[in-house]
């Protein structure tokens, strides 16, 4: 390719506005191109995103070439709620992984949705994540996006990383997370923003001892945003909440940790739960027993609202919350 008149003053935002449309390389891609040092112009390696480019320079990008999956292709069920040529959404059950990994290399979303296309998808996100865009955790429902085509995942991916994308989650957390709560307002990066939303802001990073957990860090790690919002309280007293948790940024066990850190962790979370026991006496006996009960964590991804990459239209889904976490809520409102 050769950069056009008047670049801008920076390699990586030359190549976004220059590379040809039809070598579908978004800006995350190119970026991750010339820090592996797959970027030159006249012979020399151009790694620093930052470097100067002049009108007329001939660029070379050595774009790897992809690579055949090796995950084998399973007759599961989808529950697909939109399909086009270029992306595909479904809903996930809970108990599901999203990707295959050591321990579950089977039985996977990608396993099925590499039979349901006849092992056609986005080879961006690599062999062992073709398609994948973003993830929910095994044990969370709900909605996800995943690519088919190369562009569709560039223009996908530039919306997740650019915090653009609408994601609304449902838990049913411990506790009541009352904006009012003097306790809740002292918890060091909660909020409170009008429409009693309780703003929480933290880095992530994995935890210093357990590194199969995130922990929250303040000037470490990944920056991540919650905005959790109470729909319902059961108990008397209050013991457990239905709370609407929008996510700004969308980080490995985001609502989890956040919620957790806030005094009130999801119920049947067995990582941050906690050990928190509904009060003898304030919900029914059937109540307490349906609670004691619920095997997962109570989070379900109910909302995924995005750009199509290709067609410009504003396109957004809904879910309607799986039948454990209806029954459930069920049980509580009676």
């Amino acid at each position: 390719m050769t950069i056009g008149a008047a670049p801008p003053p920076r390699l990586d935002k030359a190549l976004a506005r220059d590379v040809p449309e039809e070598a579908a390389l978004s800006r995350t891609r190119l970026a991750r191109l010339i820090d592996a040092g797959a970027v030159r112009c006249a012979g020399e390696v151009l790694s620093n995103p930052k470097a100067s480019v002049a009108e007329g320079d001939v660029i070379e990008i050595a774009v790897p070439a992809m690579v055949e999956s090796h995950i084998e292709a399973e007759a599961l069920p989808l529950d697909i709620r939109f399909e086009d040529e270029d992306l595909i959404v479904v809903m996930k059950p809970a108990g599901m992984v999203v990707h295959p990994a050591p321990g579950t290399p089977t039985g996977t979303l990608v396993n099925a949705l590499l039979h349901h296309f006849g092992g056609r998808l986005s080879g961006v996100g690599g062999v062992g994540r073709p398609g994948i865009v973003h993830r929910i955790d095994k044990d969370t429902s709900g909605l996800l996006v995943i690519a088919k085509s190369d562009r569709a995942h560039h223009g996908l991916a530039d919306q997740f990383a650019a915090h653009s994308v609408e994601r609304l989650y449902q838990a049913l957390v411990h506790g009541h997370p009352d904006p009012g709560d003097p306790r809740l307002r002292g918890v060091r990066g909660v909020s409170i923003e009008p429409g009693a939303v309780i703003k929480i802001t933290s880095d992530l990073a994995r935890h210093k001892t357990d590194r199969q957990r995130q922990a929250v860090f303040f000037g470490h790690g990944r920056h991540a945003i919650t905005r959790a919002r109470v729909q319902e309280v059961y108990g008397t007293p209050a013991q457990l909440s239905l709370v609407e948790c929008r996510l700004e940024t969308g980080r490995t066990h985001q609502i989890r940790v956040h919620m957790a850190h806030a005094g009130h962790g999801l119920v049947g979370d067995p990582v941050y739960g906690g050990r928190r026991k509904v009060a003898k006496g304030a919900l029914s006996e059937a109540a307490m027993a349906a609670v004691a009960a619920f095997d997962r964590q109570a989070l379900h991804a109910a909302v995924l609202g995005f750009d199509h990459p290709v067609s410009g239209e504003t396109i957004r889904f809904e879910a309607a919350l799986p039948q454990d976490m209806a029954d459930l809520i069920s049980i509580l409102r009676a």
